[in-house]
């Protein structure tokens, strides 16, 4: 296994599921429920969670084959896109439009699961990761496997965080995860960028 390798898998899943971030919004979502539903809920929501991001870490390079995306077009894209939530993460602007529709869906799917999370960016950056070297897949497995299992059990524990950090400790928490997935998406877009240049420069025959 590739600790390094592991190690950035289990920070950016952990980052951009933003357990402590999300606590708050969580109690929001299931206010009314007794402990163990909610408990319940949790549950599900990271079982689907972490299989959408295996089944992204294992089908995302066939599908960017079959549309014919560069890894480093993706990287481009996957930065910009991490650097957009790092920024509303910054603001506290992330999670206000999922919960005002809540009630109308199975929450533990959506928005639980699906975009707080393994959100578009999750999805991207574990496609990222994978694609590192040929080896690259049970790192990344272990890794998401292991973040979403620290995400799941801050999230049941989501009442108490709540009171002992209270709303501003959240926000607190946020910004500063924010910081560093925007940190994150620079490295990973700035990639993308010198791989395309480099591209570039040698088809164009100046490398």
């Amino acid at each position: 296994m590739d600790i390094s390798l592991f190690v950035r898998t289990f920070v950016a899943v952990f980052v951009l599921a933003d357990a402590l971030g999300n606590a708050p919004v969580f109690l929001v979502l299931t206010k009314g429920m007794e402990a163990e539903e909610r408990n319940g809920v949790v549950d599900r929501a990271s079982i689907i969670a972490t299989s959408v991001l295996l089944g992204f870490t294992f089908l995302g390079q066939p599908i960017l084959n079959y549309l014919h995306i560069s890894m480093a077009s993706l990287e481009v894209a996957g930065g910009l896109l991490l650097l957009l939530i790092s920024l509303d993460m910054l603001r506290g602007d992330l999670n206000e439009p999922v919960v005002e529709h809540a009630e109308k869906r199975d929450i533990a799917v959506t928005p639980l699961a699906l975009p707080l999370l393994a959100g578009p960016g999750t999805l991207t950056t574990v496609m990222l990761l994978v694609s590192d070297s040929p080896s690259a897949y049970i790192s990344v497995v272990a890794g998401i496997v292991a973040a979403m299992l620290v995400t799941w059990f801050i999230v049941r524990q989501a009442a108490r965080i709540d009171k002992w950090i209270g709303p501003e400790g959240a926000v607190i928490a946020t910004q500063l995860l924010g910081f560093l997935l925007a940190a994150l998406a620079i490295e990973i877009g700035s990639g993308g960028l010198r791989e395309l240049f480099t591209t570039s420069s040698t088809a164009m025959g100046w490398g």
